[in-house]
């Protein structure tokens, strides 16, 4: 089993889409062992996106993001990572199919309305950055063999 962090931006709080987002991840098996709305800092969403630092939509996506709480998880199962990517969909808007979280529901590249992790490392440093260890609950799902 992998585990894979999930973040919904403050566009899916404002338009009341959260349940559905989140049920599209529970739908295709995945478990919730982590969630919290919360509102994040500055200096953490800096930490979150450093790796966008001078690119020229930086300063946008750090005001994007600090507009309102966000909702951050942390998703569990079998090639956790590449299913929520596929179920996400490509970041560029006119890449995203329907069916997509993004293809279905974001209105502007920029005003992406969710992150996910492409990578274990950067999994394990979006967990670390959002969540306790004490925070993440891990548990057995008894139906774990239909899916």
């Amino acid at each position: 089993m992998e585990t894979t962090f999930v973040m919904l931006k403050p566009g899916v709080l404002q338009r009341r889409i959260a349940g559905e987002v989140l049920n599209r991840f529970e739908k295709k098996g995945l478990k919730v062992v982590a969630l919290k709305l919360t509102r994040m800092s500055l200096e953490m969403v800096e930490a979150h996106y450093a790796e966008h630092k001078g690119r020229d939509f930086y300063n946008k996506l750090l005001e994007y993001t600090l507009s309102g709480p966000v909702i951050a998880m942390i998703l569990e199962g079998e090639d956790a990572i590449a299913v929520v990517r596929r179920i996400v969909g490509p970041t560029n808007l006119l890449e995203a199919p329907a069916g997509t979280i993004r293809g279905d529901y974001a209105a502007r590249t920029r005003l992406n309305i969710v992150h996910a992790s492409d990578s274990p490392a950067s999994a394990a440093r979006e967990t670390a950055l959002f969540f306790r260890p004490d925070e993440i609950c891990p548990w057995k799902d008894g139906n774990a063999e239909w899916f």
